[in-house]
């Protein structure tokens, strides 16, 4: 495989118990040994440090200037005065009694205040708790009390979220300062509580005339205990090191080095994916890292676009559903352009393709199409964007291939988990055959496949699958306070994923199922759900599916989430009126939605107990609100469950 070597051999079935394991690989580029982190940096805190001492005047952390609920224009801060503030919010806190070891939340949406409140915490040595912006009270609640919060900031309109969490939170929390303003009536709420609030501006002035050492840290010290939302049961506490994210800056800059696309400080980065995730909260200690610039988006999915204008970013991190939508955009706008237009596009999308295919950088496939054509693609995201991001969940291949030719950047698909502080593989810039996979290992991690016989996957095959099992620097320090947890996924170094991958020849990852995701039918087959729900996924008139196979029946059923737009078309075409509500309802609409998934399962040739016998129709995409995804977009499917067990029922029952 070219770009993974062999470290170490597989093993056939062993004495503990556990299934046969593949060989071990690792990126090539570590192939004599991995690059050792400096002995000058031993934490976060001193990764900013040294951009502060390198970049004192670069720009920092932007905001967009609100008028009249009109964004205007990015309003910056310096490393230098970042540094500054960071210093007075620190010792406000040591002023509240917190010390090195303490746990600080932070709830609400992605600010220059909160990665503020971020450095703080690296500053004292403090652990960093996050709290969902889209989590309520009642996880909130949870965690406060879980992790022992004592000291916690909120963005100004999240204030009455966690005072919801009170009294029970009271025994923990003792101060909460919120990022903007304050009423005197959560004053009054808050007193009930023996608890102090303060504004913003308020808390910078607690400390003004205190001075504190800072204390030493180590590597080891733990930085953020990130919660996992979780698809079952309560938020797990992920205890993330100083090392782990020291390692992770490490193996990212190896691999973009080795491929001519290192960050720079003259690199640009919009924040808008929660930093209540390990993805954003590295990438930004990256930039950070490099005295790169971090602007914020203004909070208005919608708006999305308009920030990237603004801002201008160099590098783009997303998740599957924002590059869908931005997909969906530009192949509209393509189509309504009219025919001439259309007919250009497609020959000049289609050259500059064929020329990518067969080995050409993607800035050299097609340089007059880019300058005359694409470029237009290129300006509507702000012109100077090189390289897209995408992680969280698969992509599919057809939005990746067509961002890839159309954006003039490079778009790249990533894989990792809180566990393994995020990035464990990234593909290759203008590598072509690697769309549809995650790329190889990251130079900081031992990868190997462990057979799933009961799902037949088996590492040994001539396409070798099993659970991706990693080991690393770069890993999690445990479950905080479930040690019983840590323990079935922590086993003799080697952390246990839960996701099913397939080695590819040149030694990038493919991701294909989810080991935990299987059912058994009543004949005794085993269903992979995953797998199965991103191949009915590729019928054009889905946009989301469900699958649900009960142990009793012998058969699989689905809730599906329509694409609008196709079912529409379908219905005009067959003289059917009301809205898209009424549509879905329709029985007839369900056949035609049923036929397009028994069509796909044909041309796919799955196997007869894998076909989908009956489909209800939601029009109502699925959501959080429902709590039927996490805010990474995982199926809870316990809630999925709960929510349309009427319908399942009623599936099942009429056709049996």
């Amino acid at each position: 495989m070219k770009y993974v070597v062999e470290v170490e051999k597989a093993k056939e079935g062993r004495s503990n118990g556990r299934p046969s394991r593949g060989p071990v690989y690792r990126n090539v580029l570590a192939k004599d040994g991995f690059r050792p982190l400096s002995h000058s940096l031993q934490s976060c805190w001193d990764i900013f440090c040294e951009s502060v001492r390198k970049f004192p005047d670069n720009r920092m952390l932007g905001e967009r200037e609100m008028s009249h609920g009109q964004a205007g224009k990015y309003i910056w801060l310096t490393y230098r005065e970042v540094y500054d503030l960071v210093l007075k919010v620190g010792a406000s806190m040591r002023v509240c009694g917190v010390k090195q070891g303490g746990k600080c939340g932070i709830y609400g949406a992605n600010c220059s205040n909160w990665v503020i409140s971020m450095q703080a915490c690296n500053a004292h040595g403090l652990y960093c708790v996050p709290l969902y912006d889209t989590l309520g009270a009642g996880a909130v609640e949870y965690i406060i009390c879980h992790a022992e919060v004592s000291v916690a900031f909120a963005e100004e309109t999240k204030i009455s979220e966690v005072l919801k969490a009170f009294p029970k939170a009271g025994k923990f929390l003792k101060s909460l300062i919120s990022f903007g303003k304050v009423t005197q009536e959560q004053k009054d709420m808050a007193g009930n509580f023996d608890l102090k609030l303060y504004s913003w501006e308020d808390f910078l002035l607690l400390g003004m005339q205190e001075k504190f050492d800072l204390p030493a840290k180590k590597k080891t010290d733990i930085c953020t205990i990130m919660y996992t939302s979780g698809t079952t049961g309560d938020p797990k506490g992920v205890m993330i090191s100083n090392e782990s994210i020291l390692s992770l800056i490490s193996g990212v800059n190896h691999h973009m080095e080795t491929v001519g696309e290192e960050f720079t400080d003259k690199d640009v980065y919009l924040s808008y994916l929660p930093l209540a995730h390990i993805f954003d909260r590295v990438i930004e200690e990256l930039f950070i890292s490099k005295g790169a610039s971090v602007g914020f988006w203004h909070k208005d999915v919608k708006q999305l676009i308009d920030d990237i204008k603004e801002l201008k970013p160099t590098v783009f991190c997303s998740v599957p559903r924002v590059l869908d939508r931005i997909y969906s955009g530009l192949v509209e706008k393509i189509s309504s352009a009219g025919f001439l237009k259309h007919k250009l596009f497609n020959f000049t999308y289609n050259y500059k393709l064929g020329n990518m295919s067969k080995g050409y950088r993607h800035s050299e496939a097609a340089p007059i199409f880019d300058k005359i054509i694409f470029n237009k693609v290129k300006e509507g995201l702000g012109g100077n964007l090189r390289l897209i991001l995408s992680g969280a969940a698969p992509l599919s291949s057809t939005v990746e291939t067509y961002l890839r030719v159309v954006t003039c950047a490079n778009v790249l698909q990533g894989y990792g988990l809180t566990e393994t502080c995020a990035g464990s593989f990234v593909a290759r810039p203008d590598e072509l055959a690697m769309v549809g996979t995650v790329g190889p290992p990251l130079p900081i991690i031992d990868v190997c496949l462990e057979s799933v016989p009961e799902m037949g996957y088996d590492a040994f095959g001539d396409t070798p699958r099993g659970e991706i099992c990693i080991r690393g620097k770069c890993l999690f320090s445990g479950y905080y306070k479930r040690e019983d947890l840590t323990k079935e996924v922590l086993v003799d170094g080697w952390f246990h994923t839960g996701d099913v991958g397939e080695w590819q020849p040149d030694g990038s990852m493919k991701i294909i199922d989810r080991k935990k995701n299987i059912f058994k039918l009543s004949q005794g087959e085993y269903v992979a759900v995953e797998n199965l729900e991103g191949i009915y996924s590729l019928a054009s008139s889905v946009d989301s599916i469900w699958i649900y196979g009960s142990s009793y029946e012998s058969f699989l059923v689905a809730v599906v989430n329509p694409n609008m737009e196709a079912l529409r078309s379908w219905a005009n075409e067959n003289g059917m009126t009301g809205d898209f509500d009424t549509i879905c309802e329709n029985p007839k609409a369900k056949v035609h939605i049923l036929s397009e998934l028994t069509n796909i399962a044909k041309e796919k040739k799955l196997k007869g107990f894998e076909f989908i016998k009956a489909v209800h129709l939601d029009p109502v995409p699925f959501d959080m609100e429902r709590e039927l995804i996490t805010p990474t977009h995982k199926k809870k499917r316990a809630q999925f469950l709960k929510y349309y067990q009427n319908n399942i029922d009623t599936l099942y029952k009429n056709t049996r």
